[in-house]
């Protein structure tokens, strides 16, 4: 009855439990659901969104293109910076920072509408106007002398009055850390594919500049979804990583939702865990950590069931022909040395970490 106590059992799991919390906690991941942190062992696909996740997000103002023969530079950004001032969109910060930087004064809007995988529209200085990407052009079927595909930066269009007055062209910078995390899930066997509104020549450079498996252009909000939903029904083991309103959805999807902790509040509710610093080599990290946890529970769950196996028939004299018998003081050592492995194997969880 002393040596079978099954304390060792109990504690088998919820030691490596609070230990990895801790330890993910320490190295800036909050992990809200614990049942997705531990399926990370299961992930065979890793869904990257570009902007904010890949990238810096800094959307820095390349280029601003007048198109209308009576307008000018700073008007144009002038009327645009009134509607992108109610917006947290990294495009909407990099507008409004350029108009700072030039001491343009920024005009109130009025009927501010948010326009999903569009943009937004308003009224500013008494005119309609619209700041949208290429896919609102190509759904309203606009032509322009330059198509999204000629940019290999964001681009953005002006319209006032439901007409071309120009765009702005944007350019983003790579994390540093990019190419080691996805160089480091190469290595695990997990398939990284990059998804993102922009155009092809954008996804293709970010992809081939990170040496990805693939890329996913020209994607709308509502579409990033299907996408991940697509993925699955072909049999794949889905994570997303995403940081804005947009990503929710596919977070929410994913098997494993991961967003990036300098998003959006809506991304951080909807994800399964948070990376506090934003790093992508937290990414891979969390992955290889989840593994490494899910096997320190096997460990310890064989290392208490088979204390019993072998111990209870011992102290139940299996050997007693022989003249080998426990004493109850040698079954409480056993049982106490059971649980002490136990929480040593679970400590070392730390070396994985």
């Amino acid at each position: 009855m002393v040596i079978s106590c099954p304390h060792a059992l109990g504690l088998a799991v919820p030691l490596v439990v609070a230990i990895s919390t801790s330890i993910a906690a320490q190295k800036g991941l909050l992990i809200r659901n614990r049942t997705a942190f531990e399926n990370a062992r299961l992930i065979t696909t890793i869904i990257f969104d570009k902007t904010g996740t890949l990238t810096k997000g800094a959307h820095e103002l390349q280029e601003v293109k007048v198109l209308s023969q009576d307008g000018d530079e700073k008007e144009l950004l002038r009327l645009a910076a009134g509607l992108e001032q109610h917006s947290e969109h990294y495009i909407a910060a990099g507008i409004v920072r350029k108009a700072k930087e030039l001491n343009i004064t920024i005009p109130q809007a009025e009927n501010f509408n948010y326009l999903p995988g569009i943009g937004l529209e308003g009224r500013v200085g008494g005119k309609e106007i619209k700041v949208t990407g290429p896919n609102y052009l190509k759904e309203k079927n606009i032509s322009t002398a330059e198509t999204a595909e000629d940019f290999t930066g964001t681009v953005v269009y002006v319209l006032i009055e439901n007409e071309i007055a120009g765009y702005f062209t944007f350019s983003d910078q790579l994390r540093e850390s990019a190419a080691e995390a996805i160089q480091t899930l190469k290595k695990a066997g997990i398939k990284n594919l990059l998804l993102t509104g922009d155009n092809e020549k954008v996804a293709k450079q970010v992809s081939d500049e990170l040496s990805m498996d693939g890329y996913l252009a020209n994607v709308l909000p509502h579409e990033k979804l299907e996408k991940i939903k697509a993925l699955q029904e072909k049999g794949e083991f889905v994570a997303m990583t995403g940081d804005g309103v947009n990503d929710a959805p596919a977070l929410a999807q994913a098997d494993v939702g991961i967003a990036v902790g300098s998003g959006t509040d809506v991304a951080a509710e909807t994800a399964d865990i948070i990376l506090v610093n934003s790093d992508p080599k937290d990414i891979a990290g969390l992955i290889l950590f989840g593994k490494a946890t899910y096997n320190k529970m096997i460990q310890n769950l064989w290392w208490a069931a088979g204390y019993n196996i072998l111990a209870i028939p011992l102290a139940a004299g299996i050997l007693h022909k022989w003249n080998i018998m426990l004493t109850p003081a040698a079954g409480a050592v056993l049982m106490s040395l059971s649980t002490i492995v136990v929480a040593i194997n679970a400590r070392l969880l730390k070396t994985k970490a």
